[in-house]
């Protein structure tokens, strides 16, 4: 979800004569979506954005699925991951993926001492703890817990946190990642009835221009591998952009959730979509208010979608066992739903103060197999009612 933004300073008129003090070009370049027919920017650099001086090949950046098991719930503590110091990208720890998208976490606590730049697809980063900035080619992004910092394929930046705790939800996609179509007018707009408008999103704060000399790493992901290109300038040397992509947060604590006097499906708290992907947020809210609601909810199958939660703070109204940073997936095919209990717990309670993410995916997740020893093996069987 974008709209136009300008900053710095760009020519009146697009592919036209655009000079430095020196009389020398500044060198423009369309970053786009779609071939010519998505959304795009314009970026107006000191020197060429192709003039890389050196490159080689880094390696293979594909994760190992495990072996087709049972099917069954899962349940990962993601606060188990490693926690030796990392940065935001080489640190990351993946939990799940099929050929649309990968989750993992990560836990940065060191500066990247490199730039970075998916060309495979967007990046969502969900910030559960700390603090820092994201430096882009579009600019400095500060970010803060609760935000969802959206970032397009090809954006080259990097991510420097505060000292103390911090910790990520990563979602790094092979498509797009946008604000939901339903809650858009024709002119991209967000309408009345969407949980959250423009007035919610923050785009890059500041756009420091760089035109220092020097060797520069920029690591680029792609086609399954990872690739490092060498610059003799700054990366980050743009002196103006205008256009419709690049990157930009919400934060949760911004999203209006949708109740109603009955229980509402988990659609009313989508908040962005992918290609064959949605993501959701579980906010506090009140309960639904008809005199006999059940405000749990009820037992579903997921016929066609695999299901992704990720849990923030809170107690989760439906689930036992689980806490903070944990990862449950509910895969298509079974149905799933509320542990023992929990309907009846939840009649005649007025609110609940859970936050969690959830990713439904529309191809099935496979489990990476790092991931094995993050697993919680008897959550499967913690629908059994126990016997007194």
């Amino acid at each position: 979800m974008s709209f136009y933004r300008q900053m710095g300073k760009v020519p009146n008129k697009r592919h036209i004569v655009f000079r430095k003090e020196d009389e020398s070009l500044f060198k423009e370049q369309v970053m786009g979506t779609k071939g010519f027919s998505g959304i795009q920017s314009i970026l107006y650099h000191h020197n060429a954005p192709t003039a890389f001086s050196k490159t080689h090949l880094i390696g293979e950046c594909k994760v190992e699925y495990e072996e087709q098991g049972a099917l069954r719930p899962r349940h990962f503590y993601s606060d188990n991951v490693n926690k030796e110091p990392s940065d935001a990208v080489m640190g990351r720890e993946y939990v799940l993926g099929n050929e649309d998208l990968l989750i993992g976490v990560v836990n940065p606590t060191e500066k990247m001492d490199y730039f970075y730049r998916n060309s495979d697809g967007d990046e969502l980063l969900f910030v559960h703890h700390g603090t820092g900035k994201i430096e882009t080619t579009f600019g400095t992004l500060s970010y803060k817990p609760g935000d969802y910092v959206v970032i397009p394929v090809g954006t080259i930046y990097r991510v420097t946190p505060d000292k103390g705790e911090s910790k990520f939800l990563v979602v790094e996609t092979t498509s797009w990642i946008t604000t939901p179509k339903r809650y858009r007018n024709e002119f991209g707009q967000l309408l009345e009835h969407s949980p959250f408008c423009e007035r919610d999103i923050r785009g890059p704060e500041t756009l420091a221009t760089y035109t220092e000399k020097g060797e520069f790493e920029v690591r680029t992901k792609s086609r399954g591998y990872l690739h490092a290109h060498y610059f003799e300038h700054h990366p980050l040397d743009v002196v103006g952009w205008d256009g419709y992509l690049y990157p930009w947060i919400f934060n949760v604590s911004d999203f209006e959730p949708i109740t109603g006097r009955i229980h509402q499906p988990p659609p009313v708290h989508q908040t962005f979509e992918g290609q064959n992907f949605v993501i959701c947020s579980f906010v506090p809210r009140l309960y639904d208010y008809h005199p006999e609601a059940v405000p749990a909810p009820y037992f579903h199958s997921n016929v066609d979608s695999d299901e992704v939660l990720y849990y923030v703070e809170g107690n989760f109204m439906s689930r036992k066992g689980v806490k903070e940073e944990s990862i449950t997936l509910h895969p298509s095919g079974i149905p799933h739903g509320p542990h023992p209990g929990k309907i009846e717990d939840s009649i005649g309670k007025k609110e609940t103060l859970e936050l969690a993410v959830m990713i439904d995916t529309f191809r099935p997740l496979k489990v990476v197999k790092k991931a094995q020893r993050l697993e919680d093996e008897n959550y499967q069987y913690s629908w059994v009612e126990k016997k007194n």
